[in-house]
């Protein structure tokens, strides 16, 4: 029998397999780093996916504006990709943006097709003066950015 995959809001528990997580993308330079002061001072805009009570994954609303939120720190722990709980946290994550009433989430990533399967379209970077000034400024990558920008319009 499959295994039953919840997806909730994050709680203070979920720090530290946050935490590792991120970590681990982070090393790779796939994601932006968290320390745990951070995560703890941002668990309310974290969803985590789990299994039997284990973190498997998760991801975070970031507001950028009175209209627009981004996806950030999504991420799945290997062993557990390609089951569609990716999919999962991004709807969770789309379902929270839609109960702040806010109509526009982006992202940057480097996994466009998976952002296209959940109805996000490519755009320009540079539609986003509230994410290049918030963080891009401090980014070592601002001049070089290889990541793909992606937008999805909520109803």
């Amino acid at each position: 029998m499959p295994a039953v995959v919840t997806c909730r809001i994050a709680v203070p528990e979920d720090v530290e397999p946050l935490y590792q997580m991120i970590d681990g993308y982070a090393q790779k330079g796939i994601m932006l780093p968290r320390s745990r002061k951070v995560l703890e001072k941002q668990l309310d805009q974290f969803v985590v996916a789990e299994i039997d009570g284990t973190v498997i994954g998760c991801g975070s609303l970031c507001r950028l504006g009175n209209d627009l939120v981004e996806i950030r720190s999504l991420g799945i722990m290997d062993g557990h990709k390609g089951l569609g709980i990716g999919s999962m946290l991004v709807n969770k994550l789309t379902e929270e943006a839609r109960r702040q009433g806010i109509p526009k989430i982006m992202a940057l990533t480097y996994e466009v097709s998976f952002f296209v399967k959940n109805g996000f379209a490519v755009v320009e970077k540079e539609i986003f003066p509230e994410k290049v000034w918030t963080d891009c400024v401090n980014c070592s990558k601002q001049s070089c950015c290889d990541e793909i920008a992606v937008l999805k319009m909520l109803d």
